[in-house]
């Protein structure tokens, strides 16, 4: 019997899970990999969980698009920290964790053969749920401290773009993208009659007086401009899968339909805790991001001795660093290796699309100072033994 080949066939396998068992495999591994926070979502959280037990109707479904008392909290934390104003041009849909909005926005306002266009290196869930849709994703590779490249971005926009997604703070690279960048590729998009679709899951995490800039705060950008956010970095709050959308209300309808089908409602117990952890706000991630800068400087530190071994680029946010490593090894073979030999894992770059060279994405923000300082010890050794320098 032949099996008819899916469209899933050409989705590329996540590598998280595929390190993870490296990991398993060498215990006592520590892991530069996963982008995750160390800490646990605010106190406040968990006080609004007997608020969510002392209503039986709450274990019924709920609003498609979120609890009334939740999207106003959302759209008050839009005005204060983000410059977004809520008006009827636009609305807030509370989704579960950022990669479902991403996933509801390429529904929403694409076609099978429609083409999206994302940055190179690219978040990996972005790429593989464009293919999911049937609509083909085109790289355009940044310049070489990863920042936006408008020209190629121009000149990559068909009659068949639908799209234009960054990520900023960035996801793998840590840049942070200049107010001025995000505002030539959201005027392409108004221009061309196509979306901007604003990633902002790290909008918190950012260093030496960089400042994140939302798209959807520049004026008259309503119509065109997608946004999303998540409580799963800044609050602890990974498994509890809580974000957010920010759409223009033309677009409502279309994303009601998508999640109602794949989710009906975003978990109602979580939603309760996300109300507790907006309700204490940004302060909290605060307090944190100071003591991930202080393990940020250590790993930047040492990558800095090995100079000949690895090109690093400015990176003023999310809490990772992307190493152009100059070896000819292959990179999943140097990533196992390292594991292996010397107990610290990393990402390969290319999950993040980077085939032609060997990159490795560190991730430093679910460490404390100490282990993170074990940690990036291990992998300097580690590359200047395998790398014989």
């Amino acid at each position: 019997m032949k099996i008819h080949q899916t469209r899933m066939q050409s989705v590329q396998s996540p590598i998280i899970p595929v390190v993870g068992e490296l990991i398993r495999q060498n215990p006592g591994t520590i892991s530069l990999g996963q982008g995750v926070v160390s800490y646990n979502p605010p106190p406040e959280a968990f006080d609004k969980i007997p608020e969510f037990f002392a209503n039986p109707d709450n274990h019924k479904y709920k609003a498609v698009e979120g609890l009334p008392e939740l999207q106003a909290a959302i759209a008050a934390k839009l005005k204060t920290d983000n410059g977004i104003e809520i008006n009827s041009k636009n609305c807030v849909v509370v989704t579960a964790g950022s990669n479902m909005g991403f996933t509801n926005a390429i529904l929403a306002i694409t076609s099978a053969g429609d083409e999206v266009i994302i940055q190179s290196p690219y978040y990996f869930n972005h790429e593989m749920a464009a293919v999911m849709a049937n609509c083909r994703p085109v790289i355009v590779e940044t310049d070489a401290n990863y920042q936006l490249n408008i020209p190629a971005i121009k000149q990559a926009i068909t009659d068949k773009t639908r799209a234009i997604v960054t990520i900023s703070p960035n996801n793998p690279t840590g840049v942070v993208y200049t107010a001025e960048a995000l505002r030539e590729v959201n005027e392409l998009c108004r221009q061309h009659n196509i979306y901007h679709i604003s990633d902002e899951a790290y909008e918190y995490f950012t260093y030496d007086g960089v400042k994140h800039c939302s798209p959807a705060a520049f004026s008259d950008s309503s119509e065109y401009t997608i946004s999303l956010f998540t409580l799963s970095k800044a609050y602890g709050f990974a498994s509890w899968r809580i974000g957010y959308m920010v759409i223009p209300e033309h677009l409502l309808v279309s994303v009601r339909k998508i999640q109602d089908t794949i989710l009906i409602c975003p978990p109602v117990i979580s939603q309760y805790a996300a109300l507790g952890a907006l309700q204490v706000g940004r302060g909290y991630c605060d307090n944190y991001v100071r003591s991930i800068a202080s393990a940020r400087q250590l790993v930047l530190d040492q990558l800095n001795t090995i100079p000949n071994l690895c090109t690093i680029s400015p990176a003023c946010g999310a809490f990772y660093f992307f190493l152009k490593v100059d070896t000819q090894l292959d990179t999943m073979e140097l990533v196992e290796r390292l594991i292996r030999e010397y107990k610290v894992a990393v990402l390969p770059g290319t999950t993040f699309g980077m085939d032609g060279g060997c990159y490795l994405r560190v991730a430093y923000g679910a460490l404390e100072t100490e282990t993170a300082a074990a940690g990036i010890s291990r992998l300097v050794k580690g590359l200047k033994t395998i790398l014989g320098a």
